[in-house]
């Protein structure tokens, strides 16, 4: 059974649309746009707004491949990716035209781009999805995902999601990337309404309608938590709120005691989770009552999933149903489907006696100082614990000196070079400090590496 077909399956469930109010039961989005029954490629620019939802639905429901892509990538990265994939529609909020297609009124409120003379080449049966993994540069590799990837990985985070048929989910996370699609499916399949919204979680609009609608859940990566922390967001009850659930790093000790007590005051769940792209969604999970006995782990595998870690050089491997098939770097990629159950994570981790996995770093994540190797995500952990949930970043130059990045302008450089001599034995002489007003974020919350580095040099 397909994903589409699985979310049909929850019959009573709605889409509200933000802006008006206008509440969509789902089978009013079954087959509602007339597009051709064929094979190809659809870009669908989603701005998590109920048109981007309502295209998702209808091309999940066809033969088509579907691209999720940021309306805030920039027009020439958008340019470029539709001249390599050519794709036979595109879905673009607001945009009017493109070179080489015609405009296709689909309803009264949606209009597609429909190419003019289609392009013609080979994908795979098995590829419904394709996900960059770098939302924000318009690269052009793609992840390979397919249906049984999405909905194991859907029915695997179901078995300890706290979703009930009463929720009210808003996609305060944006489903181009695997942290909010993966938030999109599983409570499609599960909950009673899904807000769509492209309102920011830390503006008050967005809080308004979350109040207005009795939303239940929000999701966040660190930095969103430790946003919420400096507004003041954990001193006070949010009624409608049962749970919230957090991926994309490691909280800091400060942080996590702050939710421990927000939580167990106001009896709400929090959980920690662990995920990648090219395993459709999360893969491991940590129990709300393990936050604080088991600080910074990322918990234990997913239901059908498991890890081992590598002997030589510590990664992190995890094998499921719901691992990838495959990157896409051009079109002649879409021919072939890799199936494996088998995912190199890329991170650095260990476990320990009672099966719980921590990540300490990512083996990109490493520069050298004088011959040493230095762990930059261990680093930052360090210091986030030791300044008291203080956000900072830390970066590489040249492998000569280490940039610790902070948004507070009253947070003085000798500490920090202090608490890296002291922990580290970092010498000062290697360490800047800079402070920036706001730190660079890509549009799924994540820290911006590439562009913080580009503010630096």
């Amino acid at each position: 059974m397909s994903l589409y077909e699985h979310i049909q399956q929850n019959k009573d469930l709605f889409f509200i649309d933000a802006q008006t109010g206008y509440a969509v039961p789902v089978r009013a989005f079954h087959q509602s746009l007339p597009i051709d029954n064929r094979q190809g490629l659809v870009f669908i620019y989603s701005d998590n707004g109920i048109g981007s939802i309502e295209v998702l639905l209808n091309f999940l429901n066809s033969q088509f491949t579907v691209v999720l892509l940021s309306t805030q990538l920039h027009p020439s990265f958008k340019q470029n990716l539709e001249a390599l994939y050519t794709p036979y529609y595109i879905f673009d909020p607001g945009r009017v035209a493109a070179f080489g297609y015609n405009i296709v009124a689909a309803s009264d409120s949606i209009q597609l781009l429909m190419r003019k003379v289609p392009a013609e080449y080979l994908i795979h049966s098995r590829i419904k999805l394709l996900l960059s993994t770098s939302g924000s540069t318009g690269s052009p590799k793609f992840v390979k995902l397919s249906n049984d990837n999405l909905v194991q990985n859907a029915w695997s985070i179901l078995d300890y999601m706290p979703i009930k048929k009463t929720d009210v989910v808003p996609l305060n996370v944006p489903i181009v990337f695997v942290f909010g699609l993966s938030i999109f499916t599983t409570n499609c399949m599960a909950a009673g309404a899904i807000l769509c919204t492209n309102k920011d979680i830390l503006q008050p609009d967005f809080w308004t309608d979350f109040t207005k609608y009795n939303c239940s859940t929000i999701g966040g990566v660190p930095y969103v938590y430790e946003m919420l922390q400096r507004i003041g967001f954990f001193k006070k009850d949010h009624p409608g709120l049962r749970y919230m659930t957090q991926t994309g790093g490691i909280l800091n000790q400060a942080l996590r005691q702050e939710i421990v007590r927000y939580v167990t005051t106001y009896n709400k769940q929090f959980m920690v989770q662990y995920g990648q792209t090219e395993a459709a969604g999360r893969m491991a999970w940590l129990p709300q009552d393990q936050l604080l006995t088991k600080a910074a782990s990322i918990g234990r595998p997913i239901k059908n999933g498991r890890f081992e870690i590598d002997a030589e050089t510590s990664e992190l491997i995890y094998y499921g149903p719901n691992v990838f098939g495959g990157y896409a770097n051009s079109p002649a990629d879409l021919s072939s489907w890799n199936e494996t159950d088998k995912l190199y994570t890329g991170d650095v981790a260990r476990q320990d006696e009672e099966g719980y996995y921590y990540i300490t770093g990512r083996i990109k994540r490493i520069i050298k100082l004088f011959g040493s190797r230095l762990n930059l995500d261990e680093v930052e952990l360090i210091l986030k614990n030791a300044l008291g949930g203080q956000t900072v970043v830390c970066t590489g130059i040249n492998d000569k000196y280490l940039l610790v990045s902070h948004v507070n302008d009253q947070l003085e450089a000798e500490p920090i070079k202090q608490i890296l001599k002291e922990k580290l034995n970092i010498h000062p002489t290697v360490v800047q400090v800079k402070f920036l007003p706001t730190m660079p974020l890509t549009p799924n919350g994540k820290i911006d590496y590439p562009a913080l580095m580009l503010n630096i040099v």
